[in-house]
């Protein structure tokens, strides 16, 4: 999630996120939790009541999200790509080619807290996000795949 320093890399969007999902999980998630906990208890004996185990399952998965957003929160820094820059950094957007299939992708590199590879969002501290950064466009960049090397040609950083 972070660099050896503690520094959590994150995009404006990505705290953003981060911010709304901590809202939603404080405002809304939380009092239903304990709303489902007072009706558990109402019916009775607690030591084998399911409905109550359950709840109280989620309590504390919830409240160890809670912690854990309030910490890339607390350790974030913000990654502002400059829009003209010539060089991949965290925040870049970038689109490549695969020198082997001809295929072009297009990645965002992001911090780790906000990767979503479905999205094209890849780590900063990934294999394809540490090949990629300080590179320039026309830069030839082999990235070490647990599949074996995998070689790119950087066509535009955005």
């Amino acid at each position: 999630m972070s660099t050896s320093s503690g520094v959590v890399y994150l995009t404006a969007e990505g705290r953003k996120e981060l911010k709304k999902e901590l809202d939603h999980l404080l405002k809304v998630i939380i009092p239903e939790i304990a709303q489902r906990i007072k009706e558990a208890k109402e019916l009775g004996d607690l030591s084998e009541n399911a409905e109550y185990s359950s709840a109280k399952e989620d309590q504390g998965f919830v409240a160890g999200r809670i912690l854990e957003i309030q910490s890339i929160l607390a350790n974030a820094q913000i990654a502002t790509a400059t829009k003209k820059s010539h060089i991949v950094q965290v925040g870049s957007t970038i689109v490549v080619k695969n020198s082997a299939s001809n295929s072009v992708h297009e990645y965002s590199i992001v911090g780790t807290a906000e990767t979503n590879p479905s999205l094209g969002k890849i780590s900063n501290e990934s294999p394809l996000g540490k090949a990629f950064l300080g590179r320039e466009k026309g830069d030839e960049v082999t990235v070490h795949a647990p599949s074996g090397k995998i070689q790119y040609s950087i066509m535009e950083i955005k």
